[in-house]
């Protein structure tokens, strides 16, 4: 079997806000696999390194690729346990590729288009007025899940923001989950959750850095709102770096998002590990193109996930792939009529 990549360059349609920085493009890169007597008929993946966020970005990302490229020629194994994104690229390539090469990484009746996966709506990060109307823009096309990004514009205007919407939609017909991304400060933390409890939201991601483990235990011993790790579980690439956060902190939920958590099976154990302690979970996207969208939704599908998963940021990108995930209102699909059209990756630039 013999292992490519080539970089590709993601562009936002508009800028996109969070409590980081504001992102315009994000870089990524496409695998494949494939058997050297046949190459063109391969298996694709995405290997989603996400710079800042990822521990794996740095300058010897692109030698680790190499070194897989290398070791798969000569069939000798590669440590990826500290290099979720590879391992999750690499993971799809295989897969798609032992399925047949038709961009199926996980058959189910998800991949048969007779079950859909219903997604929240993200609400970037923006002023006051334009949060507002991506929130109306959302919530009329037919989300009945919104999660917002905080903790980038005045508190008390977020908090505006919040009242608003609870306002007009009640929790019966309005889902509303924020993500802090780390921008609370312990010391002010409990006050704002206990706010965002009364506003009746259903969770919160990450409200302080990852990171700090015994603050975050304590929040989630006494939050009044039920908290969501998910920068927390980044860089925790063994069995028991896994359980020992699951079993220190506690939390209420989990986030998986593969591409960050060690791939597909670094996510599965992530999981089974928390259903032992009785912690909710859900799968998210990382600002994958739709190679990655694709494999992470027929993964949630196999996974039987409950309740809105975070899978719909292939919209944000003007320069994206096309794959048979197709999005109406708040229901991504399958549809069986589309074939994945491997010919867009033809001219790439693969490093071989």
């Amino acid at each position: 079997m013999r292992f490519e990549f080539a970089p590709y360059l993601l562009n936002f349609k508009e800028p996109g806000g969070t409590s980081r920085g504001v992102l315009t493009e994000k870089p990524t890169f496409l695998v494949k696999v494939y058997e050297e007597s046949d190459p063109e008929h391969f298996g694709i993946g995405e290997a989603a390194v996400f710079p800042g966020l990822s521990p794996e970005a740095d300058g010897n990302y692109i030698w680790k690729l190499t070194e897989v490229l290398a070791n798969i020629a000569i069939g000798r194994p590669t440590d990826l346990s500290r290099h979720s994104s590879i391992q999750f690229g690499l993971e799809q390539a295989i897969l798609d590729f032992s399925n047949g090469c038709k961009g199926i990484y996980f058959p189910t009746p998800f991949t048969e288009g007779e079950r859909s996966i219903e997604i929240n709506g993200l609400i970037w990060m923006g002023d006051f007025e334009k949060m507002l109307e991506r929130i109306n823009q959302k919530i009329q096309q037919g989300f009945h899940c919104l999660k917002l990004k905080i903790g980038a514009i005045d508190w008390e205007k977020e908090l505006e923001m919040i009242r608003q919407i609870r306002d007009n939609f009640n929790v019966e017909d309005l889902m509303i989950r924020v993500d802090a991304n780390g921008g609370f400060e312990y010391k002010d933390c409990l006050p704002k959750l206990e706010k965002l409890a009364d506003l009746k939201v259903q969770s919160i991601e990450q409200p302080i850095k990852a990171g700090n483990p015994r603050e975050m235990a304590k929040l989630c011993r006494e939050t009044p709102l039920p908290i969501a790790l998910d920068e927390e579980l980044i860089g925790k690439g063994t069995s028991e770096e896994r359980i020992s956060t699951l079993e220190e902190i506690l939390p209420q939920y989990i986030i998986l998002k593969p591409a960050l958590c060690g791939g597909f099976s670094g996510a599965t154990e992530w999981i089974e590990e928390a259903e032992k302690r009785e912690i909710g979970w859900w799968i998210t996207s990382s600002l994958e193109s739709n190679v990655g969208l694709n494999a992470i939704a027929q993964y949630a599908a196999s996974m039987n996930a409950k309740g809105p998963q975070g899978l719909g940021t292939g919209g944000v990108f003007s320069n994206n792939f096309e794959t048979p995930i197709t999005l109406s209102g708040d229901e991504l699909s399958f549809d069986t009529s589309k074939k994945f059209d491997y010919q867009q990756f033809v001219n790439l630039k693969w490093h071989k």
